[in-house]
Order: structure tokens, then sequence, then C-alpha cells
């Protein structure tokens, strides 16, 4: 096991503890653990550490097709799991369209100013006046009692049990190579996106970019084949490989970009 977390940074190490907790709980009970929602780069570490054990298998669930905040059911590896036990609930959003527009932000920003923590709700989407959101089915009723508005509108929120109603988006990685002098966080952004390095110094020290959904203000942070990065203003990349250097010594990197299908 020491082998393996040598390979995650130093401060993902209190969720490695936790996901070697939740191990060791599933082991002595003989009985699932159901994570929080949890990001994609929490979902590779729990896997990168249970596909250790032979005993124990995973299997995942976020409402949407492709979502990319999903719940995790760790169990002994003769449990057989259902949908139920992944325990998530998908409210649709009813509101004024006509005379409102609600962005992901405003939907954001409400579920946590009623106290939820992040991992209580998964993905947000929003298909042109409709809105959709999964909770947590542990605080189903305490969402539809406390969230009656979003932004400036009024809102009732709809229990959605026909799968067929909920909204299909999904989103492809689109690569391309750049060439960048080191895997410094500012470097890379400089780069990708076409700013100055100035610029991209401004973004990181005014908590606007995030690496593996995490804020990340030290723009020397050395990036890994795999991060996600995140500049607000800009979009979303994902490191998906380092492929060598040029003859100049400069690193070539291949970058994902996502699309809409």
């Amino acid at each position: 096991m020491d082998h393996l977390i040598q390979h995650f940074r130093k401060d993902e190490q209190p969720f490695i503890e936790k996901v070697i907790g939740w191990q060791r709980e599933v082991e002595d009970r003989f009985a699932p653990k159901l994570s929080d929602f949890l990001d994609p780069r929490e979902r590779f570490i729990v896997t990168s550490i249970l596909t250790q054990n032979n005993e124990l298998k995973i299997t995942t669930e976020g409402g949407f097709h492709e979502a990319e905040r999903q719940r995790m059911l760790i169990y002994p590896n003769y449990y057989v799991p259902t949908y139920e036990d992944l325990q998530i609930t998908v409210f649709s959003v009813n509101y004024p369209s006509k005379f409102v527009q609600l962005k992901h932000p405003d939907v954001l920003g409400s579920l946590l100013s009623i106290g939820l923590t992040r991992g209580k709700f998964g993905d947000i989407h929003i298909d042109g006046e409709k809105i959709q959101f999964s909770v947590a089915q542990e605080v189903e009723d305490y969402v539809k009692m406390n969230l009656n508005s979003i932004g400036k509108a009024k809102i009732q929120l709809e229990k959605l049990t026909d799968k067929s109603e909920i909204i299909q988006m999904s989103q492809e990685w689109v690569n391309k190579t750049y060439t960048v002098s080191s895997m410094r966080l500012d470097t890379v952004l400089a780069s990708i996106f076409n700013i100055s390095r100035q610029k991209s110094q401004s973004l990181i020290q005014a908590d606007k970019v995030k690496v593996n959904w995490t804020l990340r203000d030290d723009t020397s942070f050395e990036l890994h084949d795999g991060d996600i990065v995140s500049a607000r203003g800009f979009g979303r990349v994902k490191i998906v490989m380092t492929e060598g250097r040029t003859k100049k010594d400069k690193i070539r990197l291949q970058i994902g970009r996502l699309e809409q299908k």
C-alpha cells in the first residue's frame, strides 16, 4: 500500500486514509459501503486502492449518463448490487422560465446556501429551459423542504422517477499537442489558453484555477499526466500525456479539451 500511496500528491493523503478506512469497514462488517458524490480524481484514487484487493468490488452511479460526479458502492465480491443501493434522487426544477434565465452557478450556489456539502449532490444539467440535478437520497427531503428559490426565482422541485425524462448530455475529449518549457501550472495555462504568463499567474492567485477540482493558488504547482485543469472563463482541459521533448528541450504535451457531442 505504501508503494501505491507514493504515486499520489501529499495533500491527497487524508482522502487516501479515508478510502483505506472504507476498505477496512467493508472487510470487517461484510457489508457494502456507500460514498458521497465523488469527482473523477477521487474515484480514480478509490479504484487504484481497492483494485489491489480481489475480495472487494466497486460500482458507481451519478444519476445521469456519464455523470462527472458519482457515488461509489464498495462491496464484498459475493454481493449483488442494485441501482437502489446507490441511493440517488434526480430533481427537475420548475420555475418561471419565460421571465428569468437560470445558469449553472445559480443552482450550485443555491444548493450550497441551504447548507449542503458538495458531496451530497452530484451533477447539475441544464438543457435550454430544463434544469435537473442529482442529490444523495438521504438529503432528498431536506432539499425539497429548504430549496424554494434559485437566484431571484421562486422554484418547485419535482422528483423524477421516469429515467427517460432525465437530460442526456454527453461530452468527449478532443486532443491537441502543445509545447511548454515546464510543467508549472502558470506555464501550462499560458500556453494552452494562449495568454501571457502574467495573466495566468493572476488567474491562479485570484483563486480562479482548479486542478482536479481543487483550488490551487501556487503558480509553480507541478502538473502531472491525467490532471484536469480548469480556469474560470477559459474552460477545462486534461493533461492527457507527455510525449517527450523537442530538439530545443521543450516538453511536448497532449492536451484534451471537453466538447459537447
